[in-house]
Protein backbone atom coordinates (compact mmCIF):
# COMPACT_ATOMS: atom_id res chain seq x y z
CA UNK A 1 0.00 0.00 0.00
CA UNK A 2 1.32 3.40 -0.97
CA UNK A 3 -0.26 6.85 -0.80
CA UNK A 4 0.64 10.12 -2.51
CA UNK A 5 -0.84 13.54 -3.13
CA UNK A 6 -3.11 13.47 -6.18
CA UNK A 7 -3.85 17.18 -6.24
CA UNK A 8 -6.27 19.72 -4.78
CA UNK A 9 -9.99 20.29 -5.13
CA UNK A 10 -11.27 23.61 -6.44
CA UNK A 11 -11.88 24.51 -2.76
CA UNK A 12 -8.17 23.96 -2.06
CA UNK A 13 -8.47 20.68 -0.15
CA UNK A 14 -5.72 18.10 -0.60
CA UNK A 15 -6.70 14.80 -2.26
CA UNK A 16 -4.63 11.66 -1.70
CA UNK A 17 -4.45 8.62 -3.98
CA UNK A 18 -3.67 5.14 -2.63
CA UNK A 19 -2.27 2.23 -4.64
CA UNK A 20 -3.09 -1.42 -4.03
CA UNK A 21 -1.07 -4.11 -5.81
CA UNK A 22 -1.01 -7.91 -5.91
CA UNK A 23 1.56 -10.54 -6.83
CA UNK A 24 0.20 -10.84 -10.40
CA UNK A 25 0.95 -7.25 -11.37
CA UNK A 26 -2.61 -6.00 -11.00
CA UNK A 27 -2.95 -2.51 -9.53
CA UNK A 28 -5.85 -0.42 -8.22
CA UNK A 29 -5.61 3.29 -7.45
CA UNK A 30 -8.21 4.76 -5.07
CA UNK A 31 -8.50 8.43 -4.12
CA UNK A 32 -10.20 9.74 -1.00
CA UNK A 33 -12.35 12.20 -2.98
CA UNK A 34 -15.51 10.17 -3.54
CA UNK A 35 -13.67 6.99 -2.45
CA UNK A 36 -13.08 6.78 -6.19
CA UNK A 37 -11.41 4.09 -8.30
CA UNK A 38 -9.03 6.23 -10.38
CA UNK A 39 -7.36 3.40 -12.28
CA UNK A 40 -7.47 -0.39 -12.46
CA UNK A 41 -4.57 -2.00 -14.30
CA UNK A 42 -5.02 -5.61 -15.37
CA UNK A 43 -2.60 -7.86 -17.33
CA UNK A 44 -3.82 -8.75 -20.84
CA UNK A 45 -3.09 -11.99 -22.72
CA UNK A 46 0.44 -10.75 -23.52
CA UNK A 47 1.06 -9.90 -19.88
CA UNK A 48 0.96 -6.16 -20.56
CA UNK A 49 -1.06 -4.12 -18.08
CA UNK A 50 -4.07 -2.19 -19.35
CA UNK A 51 -6.01 0.39 -17.37
CA UNK A 52 -9.62 -0.76 -17.80
CA UNK A 53 -11.55 2.11 -16.14
CA UNK A 54 -12.19 5.65 -17.32
CA UNK A 55 -10.96 8.57 -15.22
CA UNK A 56 -9.20 11.92 -15.03
CA UNK A 57 -5.77 13.25 -14.13
CA UNK A 58 -6.82 15.77 -11.46
CA UNK A 59 -9.40 16.05 -8.64
CA UNK A 60 -10.87 19.19 -10.19
CA UNK A 61 -11.73 17.35 -13.40
CA UNK A 62 -13.71 14.85 -11.33
CA UNK A 63 -15.58 17.77 -9.74
CA UNK A 64 -16.29 19.47 -13.06
CA UNK A 65 -17.84 16.48 -14.83
CA UNK A 66 -21.06 14.61 -14.08
CA UNK A 67 -20.22 11.06 -15.20
CA UNK A 68 -19.30 9.90 -11.65
CA UNK A 69 -16.25 8.01 -13.01
CA UNK A 70 -15.24 5.38 -10.43
CA UNK A 71 -17.00 7.00 -7.46
CA UNK A 72 -18.88 5.48 -4.55
CA UNK A 73 -22.52 6.54 -4.88
CA UNK A 74 -24.70 7.08 -1.82
CA UNK A 75 -26.75 7.44 0.23
CA UNK A 76 -28.86 6.29 -2.68
CA UNK A 77 -27.66 5.03 -6.04
CA UNK A 78 -29.74 5.63 -9.16
CA UNK A 79 -32.99 7.59 -9.35
CA UNK A 80 -35.74 8.60 -6.95
CA UNK A 81 -38.93 9.80 -8.62
CA UNK A 82 -39.56 13.55 -8.31
CA UNK A 83 -36.90 13.74 -5.58
CA UNK A 84 -39.46 12.75 -2.98
CA UNK A 85 -39.51 10.04 -0.29
CA UNK A 86 -41.69 9.25 2.72
CA UNK A 87 -40.08 7.66 5.79
CA UNK A 88 -41.97 6.97 9.03
CA UNK A 89 -44.85 9.06 7.74
CA UNK A 90 -42.75 12.15 7.00
CA UNK A 91 -42.07 13.45 3.50
CA UNK A 92 -38.54 14.51 2.53
CA UNK A 93 -37.73 16.59 -0.54
CA UNK A 94 -34.44 15.77 -2.26
CA UNK A 95 -32.45 17.70 -4.83
CA UNK A 96 -33.97 17.30 -8.31
CA UNK A 97 -30.83 17.05 -10.40
CA UNK A 98 -32.02 14.80 -13.25
CA UNK A 99 -35.27 15.36 -15.16
CA UNK A 100 -37.13 16.37 -11.97
CA UNK A 101 -35.74 13.28 -10.24
CA UNK A 102 -32.97 12.79 -7.71
CA UNK A 103 -30.02 10.98 -9.30
CA UNK A 104 -27.19 9.45 -7.25
CA UNK A 105 -28.16 11.53 -4.18
CA UNK A 106 -27.66 14.90 -5.86
CA UNK A 107 -24.67 17.21 -6.00
CA UNK A 108 -23.70 16.58 -2.36
CA UNK A 109 -23.61 12.79 -2.57
CA UNK A 110 -20.77 10.55 -1.40
CA UNK A 111 -19.00 11.10 -4.74
CA UNK A 112 -18.46 14.77 -3.85
CA UNK A 113 -16.88 14.50 -0.38
CA UNK A 114 -13.40 13.60 0.84
CA UNK A 115 -13.55 10.38 2.82
CA UNK A 116 -11.36 9.73 5.86
CA UNK A 117 -8.87 6.88 5.56
CA UNK A 118 -9.65 4.70 8.54
CA UNK A 119 -7.59 1.56 8.00
CA UNK A 120 -4.88 0.37 5.63
CA UNK A 121 -3.23 -2.99 5.22
CA UNK A 122 -1.06 -4.72 2.67
CA UNK A 123 -3.88 -5.26 0.21
CA UNK A 124 -6.89 -3.29 1.48
CA UNK A 125 -8.08 0.23 2.21
CA UNK A 126 -11.03 1.28 4.39
CA UNK A 127 -12.50 4.78 4.05
CA UNK A 128 -15.16 6.37 6.25
CA UNK A 129 -17.70 9.12 5.63
CA UNK A 130 -19.76 10.84 8.33
CA UNK A 131 -22.92 12.08 6.63
CA UNK A 132 -24.84 14.55 8.79
CA UNK A 133 -28.60 14.60 9.26
CA UNK A 134 -30.07 16.43 6.25
CA UNK A 135 -26.74 16.76 4.48
CA UNK A 136 -28.09 15.26 1.23
CA UNK A 137 -31.66 16.06 2.28
CA UNK A 138 -31.90 12.52 3.69
CA UNK A 139 -32.71 12.14 7.40
CA UNK A 140 -30.33 10.76 10.02
CA UNK A 141 -26.67 10.98 10.90
CA UNK A 142 -25.07 8.17 8.91
CA UNK A 143 -21.64 6.59 9.31
CA UNK A 144 -20.67 4.92 6.05
CA UNK A 145 -17.62 2.80 5.27
CA UNK A 146 -16.22 1.27 2.12
CA UNK A 147 -13.37 -1.26 2.03
CA UNK A 148 -11.46 -1.99 -1.16
CA UNK A 149 -9.50 -5.26 -1.19
CA UNK A 150 -7.28 -6.42 -4.04
CA UNK A 151 -6.63 -10.16 -3.83
CA UNK A 152 -4.00 -12.37 -5.42
CA UNK A 153 -6.87 -13.98 -7.35
CA UNK A 154 -7.19 -10.68 -9.28
CA UNK A 155 -10.39 -9.69 -7.49
CA UNK A 156 -11.24 -6.13 -6.55
CA UNK A 157 -13.74 -6.56 -3.72
CA UNK A 158 -15.81 -3.57 -2.58
CA UNK A 159 -17.54 -3.96 0.80
CA UNK A 160 -19.97 -1.34 2.11
CA UNK A 161 -21.27 -0.78 5.62
CA UNK A 162 -23.50 1.89 7.16
CA UNK A 163 -25.39 2.76 10.34
CA UNK A 164 -27.85 5.54 11.11
CA UNK A 165 -29.51 7.22 14.09
CA UNK A 166 -32.78 7.82 12.20
CA UNK A 167 -34.70 5.93 9.53
CA UNK A 168 -33.08 6.67 6.18
CA UNK A 169 -32.08 5.15 2.82
CA UNK A 170 -28.94 3.04 2.25
CA UNK A 171 -28.26 1.90 -1.30
CA UNK A 172 -24.61 2.22 -2.31
CA UNK A 173 -22.80 1.32 -5.52
CA UNK A 174 -19.56 1.95 -7.37
CA UNK A 175 -19.78 3.84 -10.66
CA UNK A 176 -16.70 2.58 -12.50
CA UNK A 177 -16.84 2.72 -16.29
CA UNK A 178 -15.17 -0.35 -17.79
CA UNK A 179 -13.49 -0.83 -21.15
CA UNK A 180 -11.70 -4.18 -21.13
CA UNK A 181 -9.56 -3.23 -24.11
CA UNK A 182 -8.23 -0.24 -22.14
CA UNK A 183 -9.70 3.08 -21.08
CA UNK A 184 -8.21 4.80 -24.14
CA UNK A 185 -9.27 2.22 -26.75
CA UNK A 186 -12.46 3.87 -27.98
CA UNK A 187 -15.87 2.30 -28.57
CA UNK A 188 -16.66 -0.79 -26.47
CA UNK A 189 -19.71 -1.99 -28.39
CA UNK A 190 -17.77 -4.97 -29.77
CA UNK A 191 -17.05 -6.30 -26.28
CA UNK A 192 -19.21 -9.15 -25.04
CA UNK A 193 -21.47 -9.24 -22.01
CA UNK A 194 -23.61 -11.71 -20.12
CA UNK A 195 -26.00 -10.78 -17.28
CA UNK A 196 -27.53 -13.58 -15.25
CA UNK A 197 -30.98 -12.05 -15.09
CA UNK A 198 -34.20 -13.30 -16.65
CA UNK A 199 -36.04 -10.08 -15.77
CA UNK A 200 -35.48 -6.33 -15.83
CA UNK A 201 -37.38 -3.25 -14.68
CA UNK A 202 -38.85 -1.29 -17.62
CA UNK A 203 -39.03 2.49 -17.32
CA UNK A 204 -41.99 4.78 -17.91
CA UNK A 205 -40.26 7.17 -20.30
CA UNK A 206 -36.95 8.96 -20.94
CA UNK A 207 -36.88 10.12 -17.30
CA UNK A 208 -35.92 6.50 -16.48
CA UNK A 209 -38.19 5.83 -13.51
CA UNK A 210 -39.34 2.18 -13.41
CA UNK A 211 -42.99 1.37 -14.00
CA UNK A 212 -42.97 -1.08 -11.07
CA UNK A 213 -43.20 -4.05 -13.43
CA UNK A 214 -40.55 -6.77 -13.41
CA UNK A 215 -40.58 -7.87 -17.07
CA UNK A 216 -39.08 -10.86 -18.84
CA UNK A 217 -36.07 -10.24 -21.09
CA UNK A 218 -37.07 -13.21 -23.26
CA UNK A 219 -37.49 -12.33 -26.91
CA UNK A 220 -36.27 -8.74 -26.43
CA UNK A 221 -32.99 -6.86 -27.03
CA UNK A 222 -32.67 -6.69 -23.23
CA UNK A 223 -31.70 -10.38 -23.07
CA UNK A 224 -28.06 -10.88 -22.02
CA UNK A 225 -28.44 -14.36 -20.55
CA UNK A 226 -25.92 -15.60 -23.12
CA UNK A 227 -22.75 -13.76 -24.10
CA UNK A 228 -23.35 -11.25 -26.88
CA UNK A 229 -21.73 -8.08 -28.12
CA UNK A 230 -23.00 -5.06 -26.20
CA UNK A 231 -23.64 -3.22 -29.45
CA UNK A 232 -25.47 -6.03 -31.21
CA UNK A 233 -28.97 -4.89 -30.29
CA UNK A 234 -28.27 -1.47 -28.80
CA UNK A 235 -29.80 0.38 -31.76
CA UNK A 236 -32.88 -1.83 -32.03
CA UNK A 237 -36.28 -0.25 -32.54
CA UNK A 238 -37.36 -1.17 -29.02
CA UNK A 239 -39.11 1.43 -26.90
CA UNK A 240 -37.00 0.90 -23.78
CA UNK A 241 -33.77 1.45 -25.74
CA UNK A 242 -35.23 4.50 -27.44
CA UNK A 243 -36.14 6.01 -24.06
CA UNK A 244 -32.57 5.66 -22.71
CA UNK A 245 -30.59 6.17 -25.91
CA UNK A 246 -29.28 2.61 -25.46
CA UNK A 247 -28.90 0.43 -22.39
CA UNK A 248 -29.44 2.18 -19.06
CA UNK A 249 -31.60 -0.34 -17.24
CA UNK A 250 -31.75 -2.29 -14.02
CA UNK A 251 -31.69 -6.08 -14.20
CA UNK A 252 -33.34 -8.22 -11.52
CA UNK A 253 -30.72 -10.85 -10.77
CA UNK A 254 -31.89 -14.46 -10.85
CA UNK A 255 -30.49 -15.33 -7.45
CA UNK A 256 -31.37 -12.57 -5.00
CA UNK A 257 -31.37 -14.19 -1.57
CA UNK A 258 -28.63 -12.02 -0.04
CA UNK A 259 -25.81 -14.48 -0.75
CA UNK A 260 -22.98 -13.85 -3.18
CA UNK A 261 -23.99 -14.68 -6.73
CA UNK A 262 -22.44 -14.62 -10.15
CA UNK A 263 -24.17 -11.61 -11.71
CA UNK A 264 -22.36 -10.85 -14.96
CA UNK A 265 -19.41 -11.58 -17.23
CA UNK A 266 -17.76 -9.25 -19.74
CA UNK A 267 -15.00 -9.93 -22.25
CA UNK A 268 -12.72 -8.14 -24.71
CA UNK A 269 -11.64 -10.40 -27.55
CA UNK A 270 -8.93 -7.89 -28.45
CA UNK A 271 -7.14 -7.87 -25.08
CA UNK A 272 -8.27 -11.26 -23.79
CA UNK A 273 -9.30 -9.59 -20.52
CA UNK A 274 -12.48 -10.99 -18.96
CA UNK A 275 -14.36 -9.73 -15.90
CA UNK A 276 -16.80 -11.59 -13.68
CA UNK A 277 -19.08 -9.65 -11.33
CA UNK A 278 -20.25 -11.23 -8.07
CA UNK A 279 -22.62 -9.49 -5.67
CA UNK A 280 -25.13 -9.99 -2.87
CA UNK A 281 -27.37 -7.25 -4.30
CA UNK A 282 -30.77 -7.83 -5.90
CA UNK A 283 -30.11 -5.73 -9.00
CA UNK A 284 -27.46 -4.55 -11.41
CA UNK A 285 -27.67 -1.49 -13.67
CA UNK A 286 -26.24 -1.84 -17.16
CA UNK A 287 -25.29 1.59 -18.47
CA UNK A 288 -23.69 1.64 -21.90
CA UNK A 289 -22.16 5.11 -21.52
CA UNK A 290 -24.77 6.64 -23.82
CA UNK A 291 -24.12 10.18 -22.60
CA UNK A 292 -20.40 10.30 -21.78
CA UNK A 293 -19.92 12.83 -24.58
CA UNK A 294 -16.67 14.07 -26.06
CA UNK A 295 -14.14 14.84 -23.34
CA UNK A 296 -10.50 14.43 -22.36
CA UNK A 297 -9.64 11.65 -19.95
CA UNK A 298 -6.50 10.32 -18.28
CA UNK A 299 -3.19 11.00 -20.03
CA UNK A 300 -4.97 12.94 -22.78
CA UNK A 301 -7.20 10.04 -23.83
CA UNK A 302 -10.21 10.95 -25.95
CA UNK A 303 -13.47 9.72 -24.43
CA UNK A 304 -16.89 9.72 -26.05
CA UNK A 305 -20.28 8.08 -25.68
CA UNK A 306 -20.23 4.25 -25.65
CA UNK A 307 -16.52 4.17 -24.85
CA UNK A 308 -17.22 2.24 -21.62
CA UNK A 309 -19.98 0.42 -19.76
CA UNK A 310 -21.06 0.33 -16.12
CA UNK A 311 -22.32 -2.63 -14.09
CA UNK A 312 -23.68 -0.99 -10.93
CA UNK A 313 -24.90 -3.38 -8.24
CA UNK A 314 -27.83 -1.96 -6.29
CA UNK A 315 -31.38 -2.00 -5.02
CA UNK A 316 -33.77 -1.31 -7.88
CA UNK A 317 -34.19 2.35 -8.98
CA UNK A 318 -36.85 4.25 -6.99
CA UNK A 319 -37.15 1.23 -4.68
CA UNK A 320 -37.83 3.51 -1.68
CA UNK A 321 -41.12 4.54 -3.35
CA UNK A 322 -42.06 1.31 -5.11
CA UNK A 323 -43.74 -1.21 -2.82
CA UNK A 324 -43.20 -4.13 -5.21
CA UNK A 325 -39.39 -3.69 -5.00
CA UNK A 326 -37.05 -4.80 -2.20
CA UNK A 327 -36.77 -1.88 0.24
CA UNK A 328 -33.52 0.08 0.75
CA UNK A 329 -34.75 1.61 4.01
CA UNK A 330 -32.27 1.44 6.91
CA UNK A 331 -33.51 1.87 10.47
CA UNK A 332 -31.83 2.69 13.76
CA UNK A 333 -30.07 -0.35 15.19
CA UNK A 334 -29.67 -2.00 11.78
CA UNK A 335 -26.43 -2.23 9.79
CA UNK A 336 -26.39 -1.97 6.03
CA UNK A 337 -23.87 -4.33 4.44
CA UNK A 338 -23.20 -5.16 0.82
CA UNK A 339 -20.29 -6.61 -1.13
CA UNK A 340 -19.47 -6.67 -4.84
CA UNK A 341 -16.44 -8.28 -6.48
CA UNK A 342 -15.00 -7.51 -9.89
CA UNK A 343 -12.87 -10.54 -10.80
CA UNK A 344 -10.44 -10.51 -13.72
CA UNK A 345 -8.88 -13.28 -15.78
CA UNK A 346 -7.45 -13.77 -19.26
CA UNK A 347 -8.90 -15.90 -22.01
CA UNK A 348 -6.13 -17.03 -24.38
Amino acid sequence: MTGKIFGKTREGNTVTKYTLTNQNGMEAEIMDLGATVVSLKVPDRQGERRDVVLGYDTPQEYQEHTCYFGAVIGRNANRISQGKIVLDGKEYRLEQNDNENNLHSGSRGFHAVIWEVEKVSENSLTLCCESRDGEQDFPGNMTARVTYTLTDENELAIAYEAMTDKTTVANFTNHSYFNLSGHDSGCMEGQELMILASYYTPVVDAKAIPTGEIASVSGTPMDFRKMKKIGRDIGADFQQLVFAGGYDHNYALDKADGSMQHAARAKSEESGICMDVYTDCVGIQLYAGNFIGKQKGKAGASYDSRHAFCLETQYFPNAVNEKSFRSPVLRTGETYRSTTKYCFFVER
